[in-house]
C-alpha cells in the first residue's frame, strides 16, 4: 500500500512546491507587529493544507470520466452560473464583485472557472485534432472562453479575464493552428482590446494601463502601488534586507504585501539570489507538468497537462511583471506563494488531476480517441 501511494504521486513537483509556499508564509509571518499579519499567516496554513488534501485525494480519483461532454458541460455551466450570482451575491473588494463569503473565508469562483476552462478546451481540441487547421474551431473555442471572459469582465476583474484570454490563446496555439489563423488572432485580440478601451474599461483601468508607458506620472495616485513595488524590489539588491526587515512592507509603503505584491516583499528581504531561486523553483514545476503532459495516454491528457502549464505560467509571468513595474496593476496572485485560498485549491486541484493521469499515462502518446469519446 505504501508503495503504490509513493508511485502515485510525483514527489518531485511536491518538492519543488514546498519551498515556493513556505517562502510566502515566510513572508507573511516576517511582519509580525503589522496590522492582520498574524491573520494571514494563519489562515494561509489552514488553506495550504487543504489544498495538499485535495491534492493526495485528487490523485487517485481516475478522472477519465472528465472526458465525456455531459459532465464538462454540467462543470462549466455550474461556474458559470456561481460568476452570475455574484452580480446580485458577491462581495466587493478592490472595486470587483469577484468574491463569495463563506464564513470568516472569502472565496473567488473565476480560479474554479480558469480550471475548467482549461478542462472544456482540452476536451474540444483533443476531439478535432485533425482538422484543426479550419478556422472555425478558433470561434467555437473562442466562444467557450468568451462566455467567463465577458463575465469576470463585468464585475470588474481585468486581470482574471486577462488570465482567461491567455489560456484559450495558449491552448489554441498548442493545438496546431496554422500561421495565418495565429496573424488572424492576433489582429483580433488588437481589434478587441481597441473595443474594450473605448467601450468597456473604467476610467481607472485605462488610468493603470497609461501608468505602464509612465508609470511615474501620477506617484501619489493610480502609479503609487506600481512605483512602491518597482522600490521595494530594487531595495533588495543581491542579498536581500533580511527576514522581517523590508522596510516598504512593515511601514505600509507597499499595499497588499501578502498577495498581489508579496514577490516584491519578498525580494525585498531575500534579494536577487532569493528572487533567482524562486524564479528557478517555478520552471522546474512547470517542466515537470510539461513532462507529464508529454506522456499523456489521449490528446485530452496532453493538451490538459499543457493547458495547467499555460494557467499557472501566465499567473507567474503577469504578476511578476506587474511586480517588476513592466505591465499596469491587476490583481493577480502569484501561484502557490500569494495569500488566498481560492487560487490555492485551484492550483492544487489542477495538480492532483494530472497526478491522476500518471495511472494510465503510456511512455509515448498513441492516439486512442476513437474509444475514448464513444457514447459521447
Amino acid at each position: 500500500m505504501a508503495e503504490k501511494v509513493l508511485n502515485r504521486i510525483d514527489w518531485m513537483v511536491v518538492f519543488f512546491v514546498l519551498p515556493i509556499i513556505l517562502a510566502g508564509l515566510a513572508t507573511m509571518k516576517s511582519f509580525a507587529g503589522v496590522e492582520d499579519s498574524d491573520t494571514f499567516f494563519n489562515k494561509q496554513i489552514i488553506w495550504v493544507l487543504i489544498s495538499f488534501l485535495i491534492f493526495f485525494v485528487f490523485s487517485f480519483i481516475d478522472f477519465r470520466f472528465l472526458k465525456r461532454t455531459d459532465v464538462l458541460v454540467f462543470i462549466f455551466l455550474f461556474f458559470s452560473g456561481i460568476l452570475l450570482v455574484l452580480f446580485g451575491l458577491g462581495k466587493v473588494s478592490h472595486g470587483a464583485r469577484s468574491w463569495l463569503s463563506l464564513g470568516g473565508f472569502s472565496f473567488q469562483p473565476v480560479d474554479m472557472m480558469k480550471l475548467t476552462l482549461v478542462l472544456v478546451l482540452a476536451k474540444y481540441f483533443s476531439r478535432r485534432h485533425v482538422e484543426i487547421k479550419a478556422i472555425k474551431h478558433i470561434f467555437i473555442s473562442g466562444f467557450y472562453a468568451f462566455i467567463p471572459f465577458v463575465l469576470v469582465l463585468l464585475q470588474p476583474d481585468f486581470g482574471s479575464a486577462m488570465i482567461i484570454f491567455l489560456i484559450w490563446l495558449g491552448m489554441v496555439l498548442v493545438s496546431g493552428i496554422s500561421k495565418m489563423h495565429l496573424l488572424l488572432i492576433f489582429l483580433s485580440a488588437g481589434l478587441v482590446f481597441m473595443s474594450l478601451w473605448f467601450f468597456a474599461f473604467a476610467p481607472y483601468q485605462k488610468e493603470r494601463i497609461s501608468n505602464f508607458l509612465n508609470p511615474f506620472a501620477n506617484i501619489h495616485g493610480s502609479g503609487y502601488n506600481a512605483l512602491q513595488s518597482t522600490i521595494a524590489v530594487g531595495s533588495g539588491q543581491v542579498l536581500g534586507k533580511g527576514l522581517g526587515f523590508g522596510t516598504q512592507s512593515r511601514l505600509k509603503f507597499l499595499p497588499e504585501y501578502q498577495s498581489d505584491f508579496v514577490f516584491a516583499a519578498f525580494a525585498e528581504e531575500w534579494g536577487f539570489i532569493g528572487s533567482l531561486l524562486i524564479l528557478m523553483l517555478f520552471g522546474l514545476v512547470i517542466w515537470r507538468i510539461l513532462y507529464y503532459a508529454s506522456l499523456g495516454a489521449s490528446n485530452f491528457e496532453m493538451l490538459f497537462g499543457m493547458g495547467i502549464a499555460i494557467l499557472l505560467s501566465s499567473h507567474i509571468l503577469i504578476n511578476i511583471s506587474i511586480n517588476l513595474g513592466l505591465l499596469p496593476v491587476t490583481g493577480i496572485p502569484l501561484p502557490f506563494m500569494s495569500y488566498g485560498g481560492s487560487h490555492l485549491l485551484a492550483e492544487f486541484a489542477g495538480l492532483g488531476i494530472l497526478m491522476s493521469m500518471r495511472r494510465y499515462a503510456k511512455g509515448a502518446h498513441t492516439d486512442d480517441t476513437k474509444n475514448e469519446f464513444l457514447g459521447i
